[in-house]
């Protein structure tokens, strides 16, 4: 499976609750504000991460993920108060429903590929370790050519305080 998966650097692990896409400047304080109203009527909690899948689907992949068992109901929960809050804000609602998961990797060449399908579905009940969950940063990626460069522009404590990155 390794060669035929571009694999994110361990630092760029991340759980993507809302992708915003490119926004002004600006707009930063608005969107830190609504986290912060979002985030401060829930609880941390630990996330599991356990079983391999694919976007669109194991059969015709493009993105390797791990699922969230332990936790998905909180990480749902979240996701939902923030796609309302940045909804007030003029964000788009997010038409599919929520699907808790890290990507791993993105496929070079995607299309059917058999053995990758094969080593998906065989590590579909393989755990892969815990996060505990203890805020919402609001990141900034850049796509560059030797891959996503991520910027913590603030960071939300759920139930708590607000930080400033860069």
């Amino acid at each position: 499976m390794g060669r035929d998966v571009a694999w994110v650097v361990p630092g760029n692990l991340h759980l993507t609750v809302k992708f915003l896409g490119a926004v002004a400047d600006g707009r930063i304080g608005s969107i830190v504000g609504a986290l912060t109203g979002t985030a401060a009527d829930v609880s941390p909690f630990d996330a599991n991460f356990a079983g391999l899948g694919a976007f669109p689907s194991a059969t015709r992949p493009r993105v390797v993920w791990a699922g969230v068992t332990g936790g998905a109901g909180a990480m749902v929960d979240l996701a939902v108060r923030v796609d309302g809050a940045l909804a007030a804000l003029g964000f788009a609602r997010d038409e599919r429903p929520f699907s808790p998961h890290i990507t791993l990797g993105r496929v070079r060449q995607p299309g059917r590929n058999p053995a990758l399908t094969q080593d998906l579905w065989s590590a579909a009940a393989q755990e892969f370790g815990r996060l505990h969950v203890a805020g919402v940063s609001l990141m900034r990626s850049e796509l560059l050519a030797r891959g996503a460069r991520y910027t913590e522009l603030a960071t939300v404590s759920l139930r708590g305080d607000v930080g400033r990155g860069v």
